[in-house]
């Protein structure tokens, strides 16, 4: 059973997060031969002051 975790910053629509389920079952499934039934996604959204890049959290970057 192929489980894949994904962090992203909030701030995405419910639809863009069940589209990137969906399509990264999909890659997962076809890439190793595996039932889509079997595949799962776990999203992990973070708040984007708890996301830093350069020394700066993304909602000081404005990200």
């Amino acid at each position: 059973m192929p489980v894949a975790q994904i962090n992203i910053l909030e701030g995405r629509t419910d639809e863009q997060k069940e589209m990137l389920i969906r399509e990264v079952s999909d890659a997962i499934a076809r890439s190793l031969g595996a039932p889509l039934d079997s595949v799962q996604v776990i999203l992990n959204e973070m708040p984007k002051q708890h996301f830093g890049i350069g020394g700066q959290s993304a909602r000081a970057l404005g990200r």
